[in-house]
C-alpha cells in the first residue's frame, strides 16, 4: 500500500470489501496542505457489518477458544511483518500526520514493536486459570475474553496507541474493531494488511474509518462488549456518558498537562536534555509530554536561557528532512489552536522568551508553528491549566519545595510527570506525592512491562504491563467441592 492515493474498501471479516456509504474522508498533508489520499467514511451500515463480523468471530469462531500459544503465534508473526515493513509504515505516518521522519523511524515504528514484544512476554505470566483454596471455600478463578472490543485511536501516535489496545485484546481472545482518526487512516490500512498476512482468523480484526457520529454509533452499538478510547477529554466524557448508560466498560486515556519539577539540586543541563524528547517529541503533539516546567525561582533565568538554546537547536521544517525535529501541526485547526494559546499566554502576563505566533522562517505553507517558551507563568493561568498540544512550554517558578509539589498537583489532569534532583531517593519521595499515573525520576522510563495511565481528567484504567490485559478479560469464579479442588492442587 502506498502512503497516498484513493482507497475504496474497508477491512471486514478478513477481507477488503467496498464501503456501503458514499461519503469520503480526505487526508491532507500537514506539510504541504495538499490532499494526499482519500478513504471511505464508514456509514452506519458499514459499522453494522463490522460489528456483525466481530460478533460472529467471537461467538462462533476459533479465536476465543484457541490456545494462548496460537494467539501468541499470530501476534509474533504480525511483529515480524511490522519489522519488515518498518520504512513503509514510517513514511505513511509522516505523510498523514507530519511526524518528522526521523521520529517516525525511531519512535512511531519501533515503539509498537516493543509493545508487542512486551505483550508476548507478559501473556504467559497472566493467571488465566487459578485455583484458590481457603477455609471459607474453594474456587477456580478464570480469566475469559471480554468479547467484541472497539478501539478508537487518535492521530498523533496512531500505531503506538493501536497496539497498546489491540495487542492485549487479541491475546486475551477478544475480537476487535479498530476506528482510526480521520487525519491518520493510512497507517491503519497498512496494519490491516499486515494482520491479514499474519493469518488472524476472519472477523478477529476489523477496521473502518468514520466521522464523529458514526464513531459514537460504533462505540454504543449493542453488539459491542468493551470500548477503549484514546483522545480528548471532551470526547472521552461523551463516550463515557453513553457507555455508562449501557453499563458498558470503557477504558479512557485522555489529556494531560504534565509537570516537570526541577528541585533545587537538580542538574539543569541534564534536565533540559531530557526535555528535548520529554517535552517536544512529535512536535509537542503527545498527551504525556511535560509542558509545565516547575523551577526554583532563583534558577528560572538559567532554565529559560537553556530552554531558549534548546529550541534554537531543534530544526523546524519539512518532516521528510532527516534533520527536522519539529514538524507541522496535524491540521489548520490545530495550528490555530496552538497560536491562540500563545497569544493568550502573553495576554495573561507570561513573558515570551522565544517563539510566538507567525510562521517559522522560510516555511510559507504547511501547518507549522514556532516552538515557544513562556516564562513567569502564573500556575492558575489557562496556558498552565489547559492542554495546548503543541510545542509550547510554560515555565512556572516556585519558592519552596512544598509549593513546587502544590503547583505540580494544581491541575485537573494527572497523566505523567517528572522530578529532577541529585538525590534520586528524595526524587522518589517527591514523585509519590505527585497526583499522576506515571512520574519519572531523573528521566527514568518505566517501559511497557509497567502499567501506564492517568488519574483525574486524564483517564480511567491502565494500559501496558500485566494490568493492560485486565480491561479485556472477564474474571469468573467456579465454586468447587473441596475434594475436587484438592485433586487439582
Amino acid at each position: 500500500m502506498a502512503s497516498s492515493g484513493t482507497f475504496d474498501t474497508i477491512f471486514i471479516d478478513g477481507d477488503w470489501v467496498p464501503a456501503k456509504g458514499s461519503d469520503r474522508i480526505e487526508v491532507i498533508s500537514p506539510a504541504t496542505e495538499a490532499p494526499i489520499a482519500s478513504v471511505p467514511a464508514g456509514s452506519r451500515d458499514d459499522v453494522d457489518a463490522a460489528v456483525a463480523a466481530a460478533r460472529r468471530a467471537f461467538d462462533e469462531g476459533p479465536w476465543p477458544k484457541a490456545p494462548l500459544e496460537e494467539r501468541m503465534a499470530c501476534l509474533a508473526k504480525l511483529k515480524t511483518i511490522f519489522e519488515r515493513r518498518a520504512e513503509e509504515i514510517a513514511q505513511a505516518i509522516t505523510a498523514e500526520m507530519g511526524s518528522p521522519i526521523t521520529a517516525s523511524r525511531t519512535q512511531q515504528v519501533p515503539i509498537p514493536i516493543m509493545m508487542m514484544e512486551a505483550q508476548l512476554d507478559l501473556a504467559p505470566q497472566i493467571a488465566w486459570t487459578e485455583l484458590r483454596q481457603s477455609k471459607t471455600g474453594n474456587g477456580l478463578v478464570t480469566r475469559r475474553p471480554k468479547g467484541v472490543v472497539v478501539a478508537i485511536v487518535p492521530w498523533n501516535a496512531p500505531l503506538m496507541v493501536t497496539l497498546a489496545k489491540i495487542g492485549p485484546a487479541l491475546l486475551a481472545g477478544c475480537t476487535v474493531i479498530l476506528k482510526p482518526a480521520p487525519e491518520s487512516p493510512l497507517s491503519a490500512y497498512l496494519l490491516a494488511e499486515m494482520i491479514q498476512e499474519a493469518g488472524f482468523p476472519p472477523g478477529t480484526f476489523n477496521m473502518l474509518c468514520a466521522d464523529r457520529a458514526e464513531s459514537e454509533y460504533l462505540a454504543l452499538h449493542p453488539g459491542v462488549d468493551k470500548v477503549s478510547f484514546t483522545g480528548s477529554t471532551v470526547a472521552g466524557r461523551t463516550l463515557a456518558k453513553g457507555c455508562g448508560e449501557l453499563l458498558r466498560p470503557i477504558t479512557l486515556e485522555l489529556g494531560g498537562k504534565s509537570a516537570a519539577v526541577l528541585l533545587e539540586d537538580a542538574d539543569i543541563g541534564a534536565a533540559i536534555d531530557a526535555l528535548r524528547v520529554g517535552s517536544f517529541r512529535n512536535s509537542g503533539q503527545i498527551c504525556s509530554l511535560k509542558t509545565r516546567i516547575v523551577v526554583p525561582r532563583a534558577k528560572e533565568a538559567e532554565v529559560l536561557e537553556r530552554l531558549e538554546a534548546l529550541v534554537a537547536s531543534m530544526p523546524v521544517g519539512d518532516p521528510l528532512d532527516e534533520a527536522t525535529e519539529i514538524g507541522p501541526m496535524v491540521s489548520q485547526r490545530q495550528r490555530d489552536r496552538v497560536e491562540g494559546y500563545i497569544d493568550l499566554g502573553v495576554k495573561e502576563g507570561a513573558r515570551l522568551v522565544c517563539g510566538g505566533t507567525g510562521r517559522p522562517e522560510g516555511l510559507d505553507r504547511g501547518w507549522f508553528v514556532r516552538p515557544t517558551i513562556l516564562g513567569g507563568v502564573d500556575p492558575d493561568a489557562r496556558v498552565a491549566q489547559e492542554e495546548i498540544f503543541g510545542p509550547v512550554l510554560s515555565v512556572i517558578p516556585y519558592d519552596t519545595e512544598e509549593q513546587a509539589i502544590a503547583v505540580a498537583n494544581n491541575s485537573s489532569y494527572g497523566l505523567n510527570g517528572s522530578v529532577f534532583t541529585a538525590d534520586t531517593a528524595r526524587g522518589v519521595e517527591i514523585a509519590q506525592r505527585i497526583k499522576s499515573g506515571v512520574v519519572e525520576v531523573n528521566g527514568g522510563g518505566c517501559g511497557f512491562h509497567c502499567p501506564i495511565g492517568g488519574v483525574k481528567a486524564s483517564g480511567i484504567g491502565r494500559e501496558h504491563g500485566r494490568e493492560g490485559f485486565d480491561p479485556y478479560v472477564e474474571i469468573r469464579t467456579i465454586g468447587l467441592p473441596k475434594d475436587y479442588a484438592d485433586s487439582l492442587a
